[in-house]
């Protein structure tokens, strides 16, 4: 079957480690499923895999990507619903309740132990299949895997924000980001953002935010809340934006993850800095209704053939991007 896989690994040119060709289709194991992929989203983890961040030489070639829409293509007997030809979308954790898995086998996510998403199909363990929100087609389906599970459970889960909070998230572009101001709007908060980008300023209050602003600038007043993927660029900022007792939820480090710690500003101010990677399967089932009830669509940077893959990833890591970058198996 075709597709996009890491050939090896190499930190500074990651993309000399993409291929796209022939793979054998991934093994075939009890309660697991397989699913004709249509659509999968390209992200960061993506290239830091072909950097040799969370995959080592040894596990190579692997099939990339971590998160797809397509079609199931048998039944799932104890899934009500979920027959052979439903629309289907992923969850990526591997092994966070044992499902599919050898006992004590630690967590993971899709092209890190096992084959990725980016191919004409995959297979992933049957409790992590779920039938695609009727309001979405397969390219915004596929956004919500990664980043947009990870944007709910930073908003709703680490930091516990309620409607009329006042959330702050920094950078406007990424696919965290974008998510985090759609949910956030949907869900009755004030939204602050920043960017250095002019254009993306506006594209957020396009999105829902209620006011942006450049990258460091002094806000109106304090927020509740701040969504944090940056890293070490905007990181005194975000420390000094949060209220007194409020909370930092960050999720990555996009330009770095040694800045200042500020900890005399952090205990002094009872300021909460809570890490989250991803979200749970209950999250994701949750999120699912919750992108169906309101009908958010996820924002489409562009999309590829499989074929042109090299371009989706140029993107990617020339940071030029607003939403998902997608690519059409």
């Amino acid at each position: 079957m075709k597709a996009v896989y890491a050939n090896g690994t190499n930190h500074d040119d990651p993309l000399s480690m993409l291929e796209v060709g022939d793979m054998p289709e991934p093994e075939t194991k009890p309660f697991w499923s397989t699913i004709r992929v249509k659509s999968a989203s390209v992200n960061h983890h993506d290239v830091w895999s072909l950097q040799g961040v969370g995959l080592a030489d040894e596990q190579t070639p692997m099939i990339l990507g971590t998160d797809a829409a397509g079609v199931l293509q048998e039944d799932i007997p104890v899934r009500k619903g979920l027959k052979a030809g439903s629309e289907v979308v992923l969850y990526t954790f591997i092994g966070t309740d044992g499902a599919g898995v050898m006992p004590g086998e630690r967590r993971s996510i899709l092209s890190e132990r096992y084959a990725g998403t980016m191919a004409e199909c995959t297979r992933v363990p049957s409790a992590n299949v779920f039938a695609k929100p009727e309001n979405l087609n397969f390219d915004e389906a596929a956004a919500l895997g990664t980043s947009w599970l990870t944007a709910y459970s930073l908003l709703f889960t680490s930091a516990n924000v309620k409607p009329g909070d006042t959330v702050l998230v920094q950078g406007a572009g990424g696919g965290v980001s974008t998510a985090a101001i759609q949910l956030a709007h949907a869900a009755g908060l004030e939204v602050f953002v920043t960017s250095r980008s002019e254009d993306k300023r506006n594209r957020a209050l396009e999105i829902g935010a209620d006011a942006v602003f450049e990258s460091g600038a002094r806000l109106p007043r304090k927020v509740d809340a701040v969504i944090e993927s940056v890293g070490a660029s905007t990181w005194s900022h975000s420390v000094k934006s949060v209220r007194p007792g409020g909370t930092i939820a960050i999720c990555g480090a996009t330009t770095g993850d040694q800045p200042g710690a500020e900890l005399t500003r952090i205990f002094f101010q009872d300021i909460r800095v809570q890490g989250n990677t991803m979200g749970s399967r209950e999250d994701f089932a949750r999120l699912l209704k919750f992108v169906e009830h309101a009908d958010l669509h996820p924002v489409i940077d562009s999309a590829y053939a499989i074929d042109d893959a090299r371009l989706a990833f140029s993107k990617i890591v020339n940071g030029d991007v607003f939403g998902k970058i997608m690519l059409h198996i």
